[in-house]
């Protein structure tokens, strides 16, 4: 039986001299609060404040990643807690842990492997190594720790020293949580929304017509006509600012950000509202909207975060069956330069605009993501995402990017996650790459130890409380 352990001096470099850099700087940034400025955390987790229950839907079945690695090694989805068994019933808890630890080894070398180890470790007291031979104990094991109070989600935003959490809700979200955690005196966080518009905006989405129905109701002005709609877009994103929100998030897919005129724009929105628009339509119009979008953050002062370059439930089948979050979401090429060209022209210089670019192709990092950001001041290099979001990946991207924009240029560490449990191990990983790129410096004469700290800081909580305005 293997003992679980953290090493103080993982993911430093292996060099005596760097290692100690590494050390300092890590030192100076481990205990600094975090700012979590885009998530996907349910927020009625922190109104009903309950225990979390159990250790397989907890740690494997809610999240996409374990989900994913497991898949890869051919672990049917029902016995990841994923729809039926063929006899019917649902695997249970402990079946699904069986899993996990039948397999830990497959997840050797990952991030999801590190994060995993550390919410092990740190949070549930585990100190044996997952193994067939260990599951039952262990499972009983985090299942009874998980009933403690210091586990509870509002008890695990103090741990985590957590400053500010933001969740991602469509626009048509009433925000009924946030306003009922706002209004409890016992609450003493800080959780903000961040603007999802994508169900209503994107023409391609199955449910838009009705969505658009939906837009209607929620904001009270008529979405029947493209001025009405436009309307109703601002009326809501009023609303979310009124509830704290600082950002906005964009997922739609888009190959030009041309804007259309305004009589061409309301025809073209009166076809696809009526499932008559054609596919050059549905691409004119979500180029023509991230454009509005771009128009209306330049004006309201909202925070603009672009993540795109995903095929998102790549397997339809699959989806239909299981669906959304399993891990299917997976990268092609995207190109920013053109396809921003028309927005960044009109406000990439513009005052108070902020645009954040995240990818999931680190070939644009130095091809195309530095480049603009070392020039347009409104422009910000977003961290490595979902299969970037990854210790060696996030190394390449501060080379890719510190040596072309400048680390200030950066926005810090964003999570992006749907876990409260993981959000110390994923920040503990950040800061610690982020600390070993700038040992290198300091080691090559290229940064004092000094300014190498700034920079630390900087990166791990000054830049994303102050870019994201929280």
């Amino acid at each position: 039986m293997s003992e679980l352990s953290l090493h103080p001096d993982r993911l430093f470099p292996s060099s005596t001299e760097q290692r100690g850099a590494a050390r300092a700087i890590f030192a100076e940034i481990e205990r600094l609060p975090i700012v979590s400025p885009h998530g996907h955390l349910d927020p009625g987790l922190f109104v009903s404040n309950e225990p979390f229950s159990d250790p397989a839907h907890l740690l494997v079945t809610s999240d996409h990643y374990v989900v994913r690695l497991l898949h890869a090694q051919g672990v049917p989805m029902p016995e990841l807690g994923l729809g039926a068994l063929a006899s019917g019933r649902r695997a249970d808890g402990r079946e699904i842990w069986r899993q996990l630890c039948s397999h830990w080894g497959a997840l050797a070398g990952t991030p999801s492997r590190l994060w995993l180890e550390h919410e092990l470790y740190e949070l549930c007291e585990l100190r044996t190594t997952p193994s067939p031979e260990t599951a039952d104990e262990s499972y009983d094991a985090i299942k009874a720790r998980l009933q403690e109070d210091d586990l509870r989600p509002r008890a695990l935003y103090e741990r985590f020293g957590l400053d500010v959490l933001t969740t991602t809700d469509p626009a048509t979200d009433d925000l009924a949580l946030h306003e009922a955690l706002g209004n409890d005196p016992t609450w003493k966080g800080r959780l903000l929304p961040n603007f999802r518009p994508d169900e209503v905006v994107d023409p391609a989405h199955p449910s838009f017509a009705a969505n658009l129905g939906r837009l209607g109701e929620v904001s009270g002005i008529d979405t029947s006509t493209y001025t009405g709609f436009i309307s109703a877009l601002e009326s809501r994103r009023e609303f979310f600012r009124g509830r704290g929100a600082t950002a906005a998030d964009h997922g739609v897919p888009v190959t030009t950000t041309e804007r259309l005129e305004p009589a061409e724009a309301g025809e073209v929105y009166a076809r696809l509202r009526r499932g008559e628009g054609s596919p050059a339509d549905i691409e004119a119009f979500r180029g023509h909207m991230l454009d509005e979008m771009a128009r209306m953050a330049a004006d309201d002062g909202m925070v603009m975060q672009l993540h795109v370059g995903v095929v998102r439930d790549y397997d339809p089948a699959y989806a239909a069956t299981y669906g959304s979050d399993i891990g299917q979401d997976f990268p092609y090429a995207i190109e920013f330069t053109r396809t921003l060209r028309p927005l960044l022209s009109r406000y990439g210089n513009a005052e108070g605009f902020r645009l954040v670019l995240y990818t999931v192709d680190e070939t644009t990092f130095s091809r195309e993501i530095g480049p603009l950001v070392s020039y347009f001041p409104s422009l910000f290099a977003g961290p490595p995402w979902w299969f970037l979001d990854a210790p060696d990946a996030m190394a390449r991207a501060f080379v890719a990017l510190g040596e072309t924009a400048g680390i200030a240029k950066l926005t810090g560490f964003v999570d992006d996650t749907r876990s409260l449990f993981g959000i110390g191990a994923r920040h503990d990983v950040a800061r610690r790459v982020c600390a070993g790129y700038l040992a290198k410096l300091v080691s090559e004469h290229r940064l004092s130890l000094e300014e190498a700290t700034r920079l630390a800081v900087g990166y791990a909580y000054q830049r994303p409380k102050e870019l994201f305005k929280v």
